[in-house]
């Protein structure tokens, strides 16, 4: 069988009931879902600061570095890897950098207090993933990502990278401990 042409006017016949009545579902649903989504935003409280700012790669290094020397309690070792551990006081601003293939420093965050967490990269995009917990980043070259961050439980929270960023990649962790 031919796939044959429309015949003109096609768009003058009447519809039928059922068309008429997905349509309207349809139009019903564009309509709710438009307005759900700005509604959960403030609503939801799921959705970030918004807070970011251009920043010259190195000045972002040197901020990161010039906070891991001021915090510093120690040091911990993994493989080939070694990672300044920070205690920064309660509502201070905090800077975690991402680099190929690690997180630094691992931050030791006291629970139910607040932290401004500034987030960069320092050579390529990687993505801040922080499990178990639902939280999604994206940490760009050039760019310092201000994420207000209260930690309400404790433990040791994992940080992955969920943007490929090179070879090693699968192995690119950080710890965030909140106590």
């Amino acid at each position: 069988m031919s796939i044959t042409p429309l015949p003109p006017g096609w768009w003058k016949t009447p519809m039928h009931t059922e068309e008429k009545w997905w349509i309207s579902i349809a139009v019903v649903w564009c309509v709710l879902i438009t307005i759900a989504m700005p509604a959960w935003h403030f609503v939801g409280k799921q959705n970030s600061s918004q807070e970011y700012y251009t920043i010259r790669v190195e000045d972002f290094n040197t901020l990161a570095e010039n906070f891991m020397e001021q915090y510093k309690i120690g040091t911990e070792t993994a493989g080939d890897y070694e990672w300044d551990v920070v205690a920064p006081p309660p509502g201070s601003d905090i800077f975690l950098r991402s680099m190929q293939w690690k997180w630094d420093p691992i931050l030791k965050l006291k629970k139910d207090e607040t932290y401004r967490l500034h987030l960069s990269s320092i050579d390529v995009l990687h993505g801040f993933s922080v499990h178990p917990l639902n939280l999604n980043f994206e940490a760009v070259p050039g760019w310092d990502y201000v994420l207000t961050i209260t930690p309400t439980s404790s433990g040791e929270f994992r940080i992955i990278c969920n943007e490929f960023c090179g070879a090693e990649h699968h192995g690119m962790i950080g710890k965030i401990i909140v106590e």
